[in-house]
């Protein structure tokens, strides 16, 4: 895995750009992506995720970026880095990946390595992808060309724990490519590496990552549905619990974004193709999947017991990202929150200043707005705890609520309850 080859990265998002623009620094890098906007910002020096700034591009000296795939044909070491979603009946698509793998194949020459780091079930690189590669270069797997799979552990938004002081796991198709991708993902990576002992080991370690934090959520989410009934502050029981040492500080709320709500779905698809029905992993899912429905009955009804006709209000949310302090919208639960209300006959008002107005609009048809001291509302959500939400001012806040008695819902316990009650306003929280 000599210097002078050169690596492809195909797909330049969330996943895929950091990793180009850390190879770019030591070693001839192509970065592919089929979006010619995503491909002329980046060109522009602009990444609108915010994970990489304008002078990390630039110090990548040695990457180019392109949408031309013909490119790819120079290039002998192949990273794909596309998402990997859930379909409308939460069963694995697959399209992106075997896209990027075709196009893969049109570019693969013998001695080649292709290495996936899109989240996927145990077995599908070899299983669904391989076949792909093999097909349309040719060649024959393990013989002409070689593959692996190490497992994508960016987190959106995350300055702290960045690509390079992240340990990254790696594995390859045989001990000899496994030898060498290791040494390529080392030769970047600070925290250093883990060698799985197979693709199929690497992909179920990346799979149960996020499945893992899906049921720890879904299970503080019962709990705030249990202590919602019996009349106690989930936050201020978790604090107490917290206390202990070997407490798990874990909260409850939506579960939205590109991993967490739809990796579990790849295990148990796997689970259920191999024999096994699935309990505890789909259990979690349907706690965190209704938890938007939840959420908005409860305010609701709280709106309704302060005297507020649920039909003609409305209610100011802030924060549509799936996540504090980082644009990503991608499955952001918010807008199924949205749809909740206004299945009530609520108006609602969208505020978040990280999050992209046009991507907003393309994706979710919704309209984002600035806060301003004009506005009307009967109730204010705090759904994402972005750092400039926190130091709002709640005076401003409660002077543009027209109703006697409004509910402010703190869904990330950003506030205490003291100050907000001291304004004036009823606090739910989950």
């Amino acid at each position: 895995m000599g210097k002078q080859k050169k690596i492809a990265i195909i797909g330049l998002g969330y996943v895929g750009l950091p990793l180009a623009v850390e190879f770019g620094k030591s070693r001839p890098v192509i970065g592919f992506d089929s979006n010619p906007d995503r491909v002329d910002e980046l060109l522009a020096g602009v990444d609108s995720t915010l994970e990489v700034g304008s002078e990390a591009l630039a110090d990548s000296v040695q990457l180019e970026v392109t949408v031309d795939s013909l490119r790819l044909q120079e290039c002998s070491v192949f990273i794909i880095t596309v998402p990997t979603p859930i379909d409308e009946v939460n069963r694995p698509d697959l399209s992106l990946l075997i896209s990027a793998s075709e196009t893969v194949g049109g570019a693969l020459k013998s001695g080649d390595i292709v290495i996936y780091e899109s989240t996927v079930y145990p077995g599908c690189t070899e299983e669904i992808c391989v076949p792909v590669l093999e097909e349309i270069s040719a060649l024959t797997f393990n013989k002409d060309f070689f593959c692996g799979y190490s497992p994508e552990r960016i987190n959106p938004g995350d300055k702290v724990n960045t690509l390079r002081t992240i340990v990254k796991i790696t594995s390859g198709s045989n001990a000899q490519v496994a030898d060498e991708i290791d040494r390529l993902y080392a030769s970047i990576i600070d925290a250093g590496t883990f060698r799985a002992t197979s693709i199929m080991v690497a992909e179920a370690a990346k799979v149960i990552e996020n499945s893992q934090r899906d049921l720890n959520i879904a299970f503080v989410n019962e709990l705030s549905l249990i202590f919602n009934v019996i009349g106690i502050d989930t936050i201020d029981v978790l604090e107490a619990a917290g206390t202990k040492w070997n407490f798990l500080p874990f909260r409850p709320g939506m579960v939205g974004g590109h991993c967490i709500g739809v990796d579990p779905y790849y295990l148990t698809h796997k689970a259920e193709q191999v024999g096994y029905e699935p309990q505890v992993l789909l259990a979690g899912r349907r706690i965190n999947d209704d938890m938007a429905r939840l959420t908005a009955l409860s305010i609701v009804k709280k709106m309704a017991l302060n005297g507020i006709d649920v039909s003609k209000s409305t209610v100011a949310i802030f924060g549509v990202t799936f996540k504090n302090d980082c644009p990503d919208i991608r499955n952001s639960k918010v807008f199924e929150l949205v749809d909740e209300f206004e299945s009530w006959g609520v108006n609602v008002i969208l505020i978040d200043p990280w999050a992209n107005k046009g991507a907003v609009s393309n994706i979710y048809q919704r309209e984002l707005i600035e806060f301003s001291s004009d506005l009307n509302f009967d109730s204010v959500v705090v759904s994402v705890g972005h750092e400039v939400f926190k130091t709002m001012d709640l005076n401003d806040l409660r002077s543009t609520c027209r109703s006697a008695r409004p509910v402010f819902a703190d869904l990330k316990a950003i506030f205490s309850r003291e100050t907000l009650e001291e304004k004036g306003f009823t606090v739910v929280r989950l």
